[in-house]
């Protein structure tokens, strides 16, 4: 009822700023906060009404109803403010962990099991009331400045919205969405529902064909100060006009809630310093390039058009290759490809600086926005390692040994099979003979040989049953029915013309038609020239396949994707899973925390690099390191802890580091050895990378402050114990800046958050161990100061 009413209202009046608009809009707000049962009982105090998450198509509705001549109008005053958006909002806040591919409102249908929509109100109106940050919002005097705290250390500040700032940019999020991801163009990932890193993984790999040459642009550190900002209020007022939403955009920037800075390597990866508001505008700052861009590949793609083999010529050595554009963007990382002349992608390129340093005013890095062959130079783009390669790398054909390893497992699969048919033989024969034996006491029984009727039917059936298998099995043996063949004609007297002569016609006639079955069901020169055709077409299948390998490997090249092993294992080894000899080894300051915490974080940062490079050709090594480096790191901790040798930890806990619950069965978070050989590419989104998880250490307090509520989004719960951020570059003395003594294009948390303390109950603290959930899901604002 409440959408239909408010439908109603906004399809009768032409919402606009003016003196009705805000009168029927106040109408609008007084019925969504009073009882509707006030009405019928007077004596009923007023209080507030549940207001219920709205839907996609509901808002999509909402939105597209302010859409008039071209332009959105009014959007926070008439959407944004809504109570049921803001609850929304508050819902995706909530649920965001569950799949980062969803949007707000799926993800909202995906948990309206678990979170009922009156106790989702309830746990909003504790910490604040809807109705009336939906007031404040429509009347334009939200305070964003009072609910931004300043988190500082001996760097640079760091500015944090608390939970009612991040509810109100969450909401301006899920309109501008609404309105802008039908009119990005298709190679715009990061920041979209379903348009995720491995979305875009996936298109290099399926449709980027012959590639000559690529570039990625690379900017220096762009911080968006007050003219970008500017140009980008610009681009906003081109789709949507609303000052409240420009002035609001504005008051986030000044106060740094809301900052965004290309080229530092942090976005796109869940750590706390991103605003939920930075994809999507960098994706409307971006957008012109990315349509000049699309209109440059449709040109491209219309003059070089591409010819169907019977235009080239049948019988053409020649292969025909047309001049393709490729250009995929990931926020602010870029990549350009082409299959055409390097003189045509200087040009390109020549246009993309230009167009980047003069319109969007945006520091290039000239010197690492170099042009790379796409053939003998490998490229980084989105922490992946791409080049091309021939079809052969990536099927490569099955080896000499594989073969010869096949064949003698077929060979042992037939004397398997020979001998349980040997078997079968065997035991018919016992079982034939034991009823032929119970027939004929049955006979000697009854007068005569009058069989009983039943047994007569049952025995018939099954020596029918029997006689037709074998005679199955020697009409498919070729050897036996050439023997039988050989034996019932060669040799035989009657086939001599002196002695047909002297016999009856009678036994003649009968002896050729005989001969006539014999050679009709047993001679095996057919059998013998289909299997002979047979094997001529499997090797001729054979030749044509090795044909069309060989000229594919000459004519063609394909993507091949990779995890960059060598900065995974520097990883590694800065983190202190192995030593300097690449063994595994322990982590002494894991020590204080509990087995199951142990094991937790370890199978957070291992399932953080298998999911993020599952898509990779290079998989296994990947594997390598999670299944051995990692789980024997995660051993021998547990060893050092409790002062075991490795031996009893693996007798104890097993190599699948199982851990009793509190209900005392047993649990297993770190993947198995058999889950992590079957793990393979996956259909995700955009996983997160594994810098929030490996930098994070969350170390457990015994200290005797009072309980506090859980610093999750509207977790209600006050079992919570306190712990203490411990962040990696603090316990390393290492300046993330520095690409010596830190692995390249590796983030890092703020170090403004080292040594806070947060409570936390035990499902958030075991997501955030896990991986599940990072510090962006928290509200770090509501951390403790303890002494």
């Amino acid at each position: 009822m409440l959408f239909v009413n408010l439908k109603k209202v906004t399809t009768t009046f032409d919402l606009r700023l003016s003196s009705s608009t805000t009168s029927s809009l106040k109408l609008l707000y007084s019925t969504l906060t009073l009882n509707p049962n006030t009405s019928q009982n007077p004596k009923t105090p007023p209080i507030q009404n549940p207001t219920k998450p709205l839907t996609t198509p509901q808002l999509k509705t909402l939105v597209l109803s302010q859409y008039s001549h071209g332009k959105f109008s009014n959007l926070i005053q008439n959407v944004v403010g809504l109570p049921s958006i803001l609850l929304t909002a508050s819902q995706n806040l909530i649920t965001h962990h569950i799949n980062d591919g969803l949007n707000c409102t799926e993800s909202n249908e995906l948990a309206e099991s678990t979170q009922p929509h009156l106790s989702l109100f309830q746990s909003v109106s504790k910490r604040f009331s809807i109705e009336e940050m939906g007031r404040e919002i429509f009347e334009n005097r939200f305070d964003i400045e009072a609910h931004c705290v300043k988190m500082s250390d001996e760097g640079e500040t760091l500015v944090l919205p608390n939970l009612k700032l991040k509810v109100f940019i969450e909401a301006i999020r899920i309109v501008l969405e609404i309105v802008y991801d039908d009119r990005f163009v298709t190679f715009s990932y990061g920041g979209r529902v379903n348009m995720g890193r491995h979305t875009a993984i996936r298109y290099l790999k399926n449709s980027v064909n012959n590639p000559s040459w690529w570039f990625s642009v690379c900017f220096n550190d762009v911080k968006f100060d007050t003219r970008k900002v500017d140009k980008l209020c610009l681009f906003i007022e081109e789709k949507i006009k609303d000052g409240i939403l420009i002035d609001v955009i504005k008051r986030l920037f000044d106060c740094g809630a809301l900052r965004i800075e290309l080229g530092r390597c942090y976005l796109g990866k869940g750590l706390p310093q991103e605003c939920g508001l930075c994809s999507i505008l960098i994706n409307v700052y971006f957008n012109g390039f990315d349509r000049e861009i699309q209109e440059m590949r449709l040109r491209m793609s219309k003059e070089n058009p591409k010819l169907d083999q019977n235009e080239i010529g049948e019988g053409s050595s020649t292969s025909y290759k047309p001049l393709k554009m490729h250009a995929v963007r990931y926020l602010d990382e870029i990549l350009v490809i082409t299959s055409g002349s390097k003189m045509l992608t200087m040009n390109l390129k020549k246009w993309v600086l230009k167009f980047l340093e003069g319109e969007l005013e945006l520091n290039v890095d000239r010197v690492k926005t170099a042009i790379h062959s796409a053939v003998s130079e490998k490229i980084d783009f989105l922490g992946m390692e791409l080049q091309a390669v021939p079809p052969s790398v990536l099927h490569p054909p099955m080896p000499e040994k594989a073969i010869r390893a096949r064949k003698k497992y077929l060979r042992q699969k037939e004397v398997k099979a020979l001998e349980l048919k040997n078997a079968r033989e065997r035991n018919r024969k016992k079982l034939g003979m034991k009823l032929l034996s119970h027939v004929f006491k049955k006979s000697k029984q009854s007068d005569g040989f009058k069989f009983d009727f039943q047994i007569e039917n049952e025995v018939r059936e099954i020596f029918q049953t029997w006689a037709d298998e074998v005679v199955q099995d020697f009409l498919g043996s070729l050897e036996e029915r050439w023997t039988w063949h050989r034996m019932l004609t060669a040799g035989d007297f009657l086939s001599l013309r002196h002695i047909r002569d002297q016999l009856p016609q009678e036994l003649v006639d009968s002896y050729d038609k005989f001969q006539e079955q014999v050679h009709k069901h047993l001679s095996p020169v057919k059998a013998r020239k289909a299997l002979e055709e047979e094997g001529r077409r499997i090797k001729e299948e054979e030749e044509r396949k090795y044909a069309e390998r060989t000229v594919d490997d000459l004519t063609k090249l394909c993507m091949k994707v990779s995890a960059p092993i060598e900065l995974v294992r520097k990883a590694v080894k800065m983190a202190g899973f192995t030593n300097k000899m690449g063994r595994p080894r322990p982590i002494s300051i894991l020590t204080s925390l509990e087995d199951a915490d142990i094991i937790k974080w370890y199978a957070g940062v291992g399932r953080r690099w298998l999911d993020f490079f599952c898509c990779c050709h290079n998989l296994k090594m990947v594997k390598t390191v999670v299944s051995y480096h990692l789980r024997f790191s995660c051993i021998l901790t547990l060893a050092e802890k409790h002062e075991a040798t490795k031996i009893e930890c693996i007798r104890h806990y097993t190599k699948d580091l199982k851990v009793p619950d509190m209900n005392g069965s047993e649990e297993v978070h770190f993947p198995t050895e058999k889950e992590v050989k079957m793990m393979g590419d996956k259909n995700l989104s955009d996983p997160k990378p594994v810098d929030g998880a490996l930098s994070l250490l969350l170390i457990r307090l015994a200290s005797d402050e009072p309980s506090h509520s859980c610093v999750g989004h509207f977790c209600d719960k006050t079992d919570t114990v306190m712990y203490r951020v411990r962040l990696l570059q603090n316990i390393l003395n290492a300046n993330p800046a520095d690409e010596d003594k830190w692995v390249p294009r590796m983030s890092a948390i703020h170090e403004s958050l080292n040594q806070m303390c947060l409570p936390l109950c035990p499902d958030h603290k075991s997501d955030l161990y896990t991986g599940k959930i990072t510090l962006q899901d928290v509200d770090c604002t509501s951390h403790v100061n303890v002494d």
